[in-house]
């Protein structure tokens, strides 16, 4: 008996001993658990499935060529900063929010509560084409200075921008983004954001404008490579590594993303078309150009090639940090904004550079209708001073067709541009007309014989073929500013021309259909003439003028000659002042 009760005892401490091991074998599993899932509980945890795009403090991993996940060592975070998983986007959000009552248009000129409601991180459509999907780039590229610079900017659109590029990019890659407040009215609107990681805050002490707050994010840049950035972005899938690949090849690339579309009301997110490159009409105003049929088919066996644009937007692209310098950084005697990216783009192309449009990358933007912030003498002024400059030291004798289109900027002055000329002379830039051959043939530029040129404008309708040929009617369709259909000439012989056809008139008594019919040099119904402060357009034999009150029912005709509006017409350029 004595001996059972010996071995019970020793079997009940065997026991105990089993059960302090199990339950400290338990708390360290806990431990462990708990220490390396941090991340994805901070990041949302509740069992949700891991976001690639998140990021481990304790680990950074890139994806190699062959697919094999390598990891690399993090810093720790410095002292006073943040992950911007863990950053308050409730508490700095919500000091701006509007208030009950308040238009939601009022300051930023986008539905700022919309803006508002959404998750910093919020997920959004890729839209790549599948091939881009599909690749795998290349980790061994540089790393870049992100330069965002901002004034009154909505606080849920910047750190919607500021977290899209840190959780959409490769850790290694992002080397610091850098916050310019160009004097906003509220200074913690960029200093609050200096607590996220890789973040840096710069606060100019006076309004500068956007040229001379990116070179000043630029000088402090410390990366070899810029990407600048507007403050009202969201980066999409990979949308870092095609731009930076096609730098690191060739240092005089400047890039830029396909720049999808973030509706200004609901904040929707809708793809934009790859098929559009960057252009301008002789007003100097930014458009997107369709790429021509030929050029689209040439294409198709390669849909994701780098497109050569003869113009960027300028608010998104990635250029080589001492190329940006070599090339003259900005003009920084341009104001505020307008003109920069005209500015740019001739510089680069026309001084050894080029300009590609990398459909790999695609980049949100919040396309307004209107600027939320005033200039110093009023927008119309500033962007044609800016304009001006541009125009003078880049367009040689073909600045005289913008002057043309906007006789107006005549009358602006534009300053000093003896630095810009010099720039020119001593990078032995390429003449304007090189340009218009090689980069941009598609502007098609004012004959000799022609008075005036371009589109021919009734409010918001354009004289327009209406895609017929020889003996088919014209009508008028809105305004689309991409020439075509929509494009004529007034010539010195007295003709109408869209390419080797005119208007004629059928008849020379009122209600007669204008034509379009095969230029005849003698043709007497194909004479035209503008009166009335180049307001009208008359036709010679008749006296009758070009009228458009019956263009839904049959097309245009020549009416008596009276005040109506369905009389009043106006070339995009007038030749002749």
């Amino acid at each position: 008996l004595v001996a059972w009760r010996r071995a019970g005892g020793r079997m009940r401490r065997r026991s105990r001993l089993l059960l302090c091991f199990a339950f400290l074998w338990v708390l360290g599993i806990a431990y462990y658990m708990y220490s390396g899932g941090s991340a994805a509980l901070a990041g949302g945890g509740g069992g949700r499935k891991e976001d690639p795009n998140d990021i481990d403090p304790k680990r950074k991993d890139v994806r190699g060529s062959d697919g094999e996940e390598k990891a690399q060592s993090v810093e720790t975070l410095p002292p006073g900063k943040v992950r911007w998983q863990d950053f308050d986007q409730d508490a700095y959000v919500g000091a701006t929010m509007v208030r009950s009552g308040q238009d939601p248009y009022a300051r930023n000129k986008f539905n700022q509560v919309e803006s508002d409601k959404l998750r910093m991180d919020r997920s959004i459509p890729d839209t790549r084409h599948d091939q881009c999907q599909r690749k795998q780039w290349r980790i061994d590229l540089p790393a870049t200075s992100v330069v965002i610079t901002f004034h009154n900017e909505a606080r849920s659109a910047l750190l919607r921008t500021v977290v899209s590029v840190l959780k959409k990019s490769p850790p290694h890659l992002i080397k610091e983004i850098i916050l310019v407040d160009d004097y906003s009215n509220d200074s913690e609107d960029g200093a609050l954001l200096g607590k996220i990681e890789k973040v840096r805050v710069l606060r100019n002490d006076r309004r500068e404008g956007l040229m001379r707050s990116r070179v000043r994010g630029a000088d402090a840049a410390q990366a070899k490579v810029l990407t600048f950035l507007d403050s009202h972005c969201e980066c999409n899938e990979h949308w870092l590594e095609p731009l930076l690949e096609r730098v690191a090849e060739d240092k005089t690339r400047v890039v830029s993303p396909i720049i999808d579309v973030i509706n200004m009301d609901n904040f929707q997110y809708v793809g934009a078309s790859a098929d559009l490159k960057g252009g301008f009409d002789w007003n100097l105003v930014f458009k997107w150009d369709y790429m021509t049929p030929e050029q689209r088919r040439a294409r198709q066996g390669n849909p994701v090639a780098p497109i050569k644009t003869p113009m960027i937007a300028g608010g998104l692209f990635v250029m080589d940090k001492s190329y940006f310098e070599e090339l003259g950084k900005y003009d920084m005697m341009m104001d505020v904004w307008g003109g920069e990216n005209l500015e740019i783009s001739f510089r680069v192309w026309q001084c050894g550079g080029s300009l590609e449009i990398i459909p790999c990358s695609r980049v949100g933007h919040v396309f307004r209708k209107q600027h939320p912030y005033t200039f110093p003498g009023g927008s119309g002024t500033v962007f044609a001073r800016n304009t001006r400059r541009a125009a003078e030291v880049w367009m040689d004798e073909y600045k005289n067709f913008y002057y043309a289109a906007v006789p107006s900027a005549r009358n602006v002055p534009y300053g000093n541009i003896q630095s810009r000329m010099e720039l020119r002379k001593r990078l032995s830039c390429k003449p304007f007309k090189w340009y218009l051959e090689n980069v941009y043939p598609e502007l098609r530029v004012p004959d000799h014989q022609d008075i005036a040129f371009g589109a021919l404008q009734q409010g918001t309708n354009c004289l327009d073929t209406l895609g017929h040929f020889a003996d088919g009617v014209v009508g008028v369709y809105e305004c689309h500013n991409a020439g075509g259909n929509q494009e004529w000439a007034l010539t010195k012989d007295k003709s109408v021309k869209h390419m080797d056809l005119c208007l004629t008139v059928v008849d020379r008594a009122p209600g007669s259909l204008i034509k379009l019919q095969g230029c005849r040099e003698n043709d007497s119904r194909q004479k035209w003439e503008q009166i009335e402060s180049n307001s009208k357009l008359r036709h010679v034999g008749s006296n009758l003028c070009l009228d458009s009150r019956n263009a839904k029912n049959g097309g245009l005709t020549v009416e008596i000659c009276s005040p109506s509006l369905s009389q009043q017409w106006k070339f995009t350029l007038n030749l002749q002042q």
